[in-house]
C-alpha cells in the first residue's frame, strides 16, 4: 500500500486546491436570495405555527394560570404546558436541570417560556400567546453582578482557581502595586437569521428537525429526552445558518424541543420563529463582568504577581457559564508570563437569561483584563504601554531562562508573538505615528488623537476534551462526482468551502467535482458543536481521512489491474496515471466498480496531545495558539465624547492558510464585531429586570459607516503551524475579535490625553460616547486640569 500521507504534487493545480482563494461555495445564493434557510423550506401540508408564552417577571411564583383565551382564539389547535411533556422537561446543556422547557411554579427571568401555542397560522399563534391570564407572587430578584457578588454569591456552577507560583508573596514584593476594578458588558448576538425550527413527525414515533444550531448531535440529544425517545429516532438537518456566534450552540436546543413535541402531540409539522424582540428576550448573551485586578512590577514594568477575580453574571441557569468563565481564566494572561498568578472565576446566578457561548467564549473578557493591567503598569511608570507589552512577552529573559509555563501549567512552545508585534510595528509606523499624534494634541483644543497596538495569543481546541472529535463520510460516484458530509455547520464562516477544498486536493479533482450536503446526525453521529474554531481542523481531518481511505482503495485496485507498483499509480488534475496509462478519473472510478471496490468511506479525527484536569487546574487544554496584532488610531471629540476610527492595521496568524479570501474576511468580520462589543454594543435592564435593548432601535451595531477609514489586513507570511493541523493551517473563527481591543485601548488613549497621560482612565467597556465623556469628565477633575475655553 502507498503512502498517502502527503498528497502528491500534481503537474497542473487544480481548481479550489488548498491554499488557494476562492469564493465562498454559497456565496452567489446569499446574495441572490436562493440560499434555502429553515424558514425558506417548503412547508408541508397541515403545518402548525408555534409561539411561545412569556414571563413578565423576573423571579416569581406561578399562583395561578387561566389558559382558556389561549385556547379559544381564533385558529389555535393545542396549547402545550410543562404538563404536556411525555420526558424530562429540561433543556439544559449539562444536565444539571435547572433549565425547564416551561416553566411550570416558578419563573426566574422576564422572558422565560411558560406554554407554547400552536396554531393554523404565525400570526394567529403570536397573537393567541399574549392572552394568557398569569397571576405571581413576586420575589426578590438579583439583577446585577453587584448585588449577585455582594449579597449571597449563589452560584450556578462550580468555579475554577487557576495558581501558579505564589501569588500574595509575589504581590507582597513588587517594588509597585496597582489595583482596580474593571467592568465589561455582554453582547448580543444579532444573527441574522433569528432562532428557528421545524419538526416533521415520521413513522415509529420519529421526528425529523430542521433548526439553525450549531450543534446538531446536542439538539438531538435534548429532544430525545424531553420526548422520551431514543437518540435514534430523532434526526437533526441542518444546510445552512445565518449566523450563530456561538448563540446557537445551546440556545437552539428551546426551539427544536418546543416544535417537536407540538409535532408529536398533534402528528403534524410544526415551526417556531420568535420575532427579533421575543428572540433577544428569551436567548442568552456573551457574559457581562466585573474584574478586580491586582498586580506587582518592578522598575522595568515587568510583571511580578497577578491576582484576579473574575465575576460574570451567569444569569438563571449553568448552560455554558461554567466553561465561558473557565476559558477567561485561560486568557487572562494574554501573550504575557505571569511568574505567579491566582486568578479566580465566579459565575453568578442572577434573575435575568442565561448567558451562553459568544465568540471567543470568555477569552476576550480575560484579555481585556490583561490589557488593563499592562496599561495599568504603563501609566504608573510613564512609559508607553507598547514597551510594556513587549517587556512581558512569553519567550526568555535577559540571562536565558525560559518564560514560557502558563497559570494552568501548559508550556507556550509555538510563541511567534514578538515576531508578529515587531513586524507590525515597523508596517504600521507606530512610532512615527505616536510622535505624530502627540504633536496633533498638543495643538488640538477639542478633538484628541489615540493610538494603540494590541496583541492577541488564543488557545484552539475544545476545553472540554471529548469535543475534540469529528467524523465524515465520504462518497465517490460512478461519474467521478463526490458527494461530501461531515459534523460542522456552515454559518457564512466558509466551512464547507475548506472542507472541499482538502476532498478535492486528496483526489486532485476540481472543486466544482464535490457537491457538500447538509449537516445530519442521521450521516454522521455524535458530533461536536461547531465552536471554539476548530471546525475546519476536527472536520477537515476527518473529511481527509475518508478521501485518503477511498484514494487508498483505489491505488491498490489501479496497481493490481495494470500490474504497477503502488507508485507508480500518480492523481494529476482530474486525471490518474497508472504507469503508461493514462485516464481520467471518472473512468479509474467506473473501472474499480466493475471490480466490487467500495467507494464510500467514514473518516474521524481526534485532537492529540490534549488532555485537562479541571480540579487540578493543570493541563494542556490546547493543541495550538493562534496568534495577531492590530494597531489602532482614533480621533475622540471631548465636547461630545463621539469618535472615529481613522485607521487599523491587522497582522493576523492562519498558519498557512486554507484559503486566504475566507479568512481574510473572517478577520475584517471578527474585528469589527470585536470593535462593537467594546465600543457601542450596550445592554441595558431596567429595574424588573426587563431588558429594554431588544431591537435594532435599541441595541446598535457596527454600521459600514463604523468601520475603520482606512483599514489594512495582512496575513503573516512563511509561518505555517507547528503542529499537525490540517494542512499546517490555524483556525480563524475567533482569534481576530479580539482584535478589536486596540480601538478600545487608543480611545483610553485618546482619553488619556486630555490629563497628559498621567492618569490611566480605567474606561469600562462599552466605550459608548456617553462613558467616554464621563471618563473625560472625571479625568479633568481628577488632575485639575481645566477645560478649554
Amino acid at each position: 500500500m502507498p503512502d498517502v500521507t502527503t498528497p502528491i504534487v500534481p503537474a497542473a493545480r487544480i481548481e479550489g486546491a488548498v491554499h488557494d482563494s476562492r469564493r465562498h461555495e454559497s456565496a452567489h445564493k446569499h446574495v441572490s436570495g436562493e440560499a434555502v434557510y429553515v424558514d425558506d423550506i417548503a412547508e408541508p401540508a397541515g403545518l402548525l405555527h408555534v409561539y411561545l408564552g412569556l414571563s413578565s417577571r423576573a423571579h416569581a411564583r406561578i399562583r395561578s394560570i387561566d389558559l382558556s383565551p389561549v385556547r379559544q382564539a381564533p385558529g389555535v389547535v393545542a396549547v402545550f404546558t410543562a404538563e404536556d411533556v411525555p420526558g424530562v422537561n429540561d433543556i439544559g446543556c449539562l444536565g444539571k436541570h435547572d433549565e425547564p422547557l416551561f416553566a411550570s411554579t416558578l419563573v426566574e427571568h422576564v422572558g422565560q417560556p411558560i406554554f407554547a401555542v400552536a396554531a393554523e397560522t404565525r400570526d394567529q399563534a403570536r397573537r393567541a400567546a399574549k392572552l394568557a391570564v398569569i397571576e405571581y407572587e413576586d420575589l426578590p430578584a438579583v439583577l446585577t453582578i453587584a448585588a449577585a457578588r455582594d449579597g449571597e454569591r449563589t452560584l450556578v456552577t462550580a468555579p475554577m482557581t487557576l495558581r501558579v507560583g505564589d501569588a500574595d508573596a509575589a504581590l507582597a514584593a513588587a517594588p509597585h502595586r496597582v489595583e482596580g476594578r474593571l467592568a465589561i458588558g455582554g453582547q448580543e448576538h444579532f444573527y441574522l437569521e433569528s432562532q428557528i425550527a421545524m419538526a416533521v413527525p415520521g413513522e415509529d414515533g420519529e421526528v425529523l428537525i430542521h433548526v439553525s444550531t450549531q450543534h446538531p448531535t446536542e439538539v438531538q440529544h435534548i429532544v430525545a429526552h424531553v420526548l422520551d425517545l431514543p437518540s435514534a429516532a430523532v434526526t437533526v438537518e441542518v444546510r445552512r445558518m445565518g449566523g450563530g456566534f456561538g448563540g446557537k450552540e445551546t440556545q437552539s436546543n428551546l426551539f427544536a424541543a418546543c416544535t417537536a413535541l407540538v409535532a408529536k402531540r398533534t402528528g403534524r409539522a410544526a415551526k417556531l420563529r420568535p420575532d427579533r424582540d421575543d428572540d433577544f428576550q428569551i436567548t442568552g448573551k456573551r457574559h457581562d463582568f466585573e474584574i478586580d485586578y491586582r498586580v506587582g512590577f518592578d522598575d522595568s514594568g515587568l510583571i511580578q504577581g497577578v491576582d484576579m477575580l473574575f465575576a460574570a453574571r451567569a444569569g438563571y441557569a449553568a448552560d455554558l457559564s461554567g466553561p465561558v468563565t473557565d476559558r477567561a481564566l485561560f486568557h487572562a494572561d494574554n501573550g504575557y508570563f505571569y511568574p505567579a498568578a491566582r486568578l479566580e472565576s465566579l459565575p453568578l446566578k442572577t434573575n435575568t437569561v442565561s448567558n451562553t457561548a459568544f465568540r471567543g467564549f470568555g477569552g476576550p473578557q480575560g484579555m481585556v483584563a490583561a490589557e488593563r493591567a499592562i496599561d495599568e503598569i504603563a501609566f504608573a511608570l510613564g512609559k508607553d504601554p507598547l514597551e510594556i507589552r513587549k517587556r512581558n512577552f512569553y519567550g526568555t529573559d535577559a540571562e536565558g531562562g525560559e518564560r514560557n509555563l502558563t497559570p494552568y501549567h501548559q508550556t507556550v512552545t509555538d510563541n511567534i508573538l514578538p515576531e508578529l508585534v515587531a513586524q507590525l510595528e515597523e508596517s504600521s509606523g507606530y512610532w512615527t505615528r505616536r510622535e505624530e499624534i502627540r504633536a496633533f494634541n498638543a495643538n488640538s483644543r477639542i478633538l484628541r488623537k489615540g493610538l494603540a497596538l494590541t496583541p492577541v495569543k488564543f488557545g484552539i481546541s475544545f476545553t472540554a476534551s471529548h469535543y475534540n472529535q469529528a467524523g465524515a463520510l465520504v462518497h465517490v460516484y460512478t461519474d467521478g462526482s463526490i458527494q461530501l458530509n461531515h459534523g460542522g455547520i456552515e454559518m457564512g464562516q466558509g466551512l464547507y468551502t475548506k472542507v472541499a477544498q482538502v476532498v478535492a486536493e486528496e483526489f486532485q479533482v476540481d472543486i466544482s467535482t464535490i457537491r457538500p450536503t447538509a449537516t445530519s446526525t442521521g450521516k454522521v453521529p455524535n458530533t461536536s458543536a461547531t465552536a471554539a474554531s476548530s471546525g475546519s481542523d476536527l472536520n477537515g481531518k476527518a473529511a481527509q481521512a475518508a478521501a485518503r481511505t477511498i484514494r487508498e482503495r483505489l491505488v491498490a485496485f489501479a496497481a493490481e489491474k495494470w500490474g504497477v507498483a503502488p507508485d507508480a499509480v500518480r492523481f494529476e488534475r482530474n486525471r490518474v496515471r497508472v504507469g503508461d496509462h493514462d485516464m481520467s478519473f471518472a473512468e479509474l472510478v467506473r473501472a474499480a466498480y466493475m471490480a466490487r471496490v467500495q467507494l464510500s468511506a467514514t473518516g474521524f479525527y481526534k485532537t492529540p496531545k490534549i488532555h485537562w484536569d479541571r480540579a487540578a487546574g493543570r493541563g494542556t487544554p490546547f493543541y495550538y495558539f493562534a496568534y495577531g496584532a492590530a494597531c489602532a488610531e482614533v480621533t475622540v471629540d471631548t465636547l461630545t465624547g463621539e469618535y472615529v476610527v481613522d485607521r487599523v492595521d491587522i497582522l493576523h496568524d492562519c498558519g498557512r492558510s486554507l484559503n486566504p479570501a475566507i479568512d481574510k474576511g473572517q478577520i475584517e468580520g471578527g474585528f469589527v464585531q470585536g470593535m462593537g462589543w467594546l465600543t457601542m454594543e450596550e445592554l441595558w435592564w431596567d429595574g424588573q429586570g426587563r431588558l429594554r435593548t431588544h431591537a435594532p432601535s435599541t441595541y446598535k451595531i457596527p454600521a459600514c459607516s463604523d468601520r475603520p477609514r482606512i483599514f489594512n489586513v495582512a496575513l503573516l507570511e512563511n509561518a505555517p503551524n507547528r503542529e499537525d493541523s490540517i494542512f499546517r493551517s490555524k483556525a480563524v473563527g475567533e482569534p481576530p475579535f479580539m482584535l478589536g481591543m486596540s480601538v478600545f485601548h487608543a480611545l483610553s488613549d485618546a482619553v488619556a490625553s486630555v490629563a497628559g497621560h498621567r492618569v490611566c482612565p480605567r474606561l469600562d467597556a462599552p466605550a459608548t460616547p456617553e462613558r467616554v465623556l464621563r471618563c473625560i469628565a472625571a479625568l479633568r477633575e481628577r488632575v485639575a486640569v481645566p477645560r478649554q475655553p
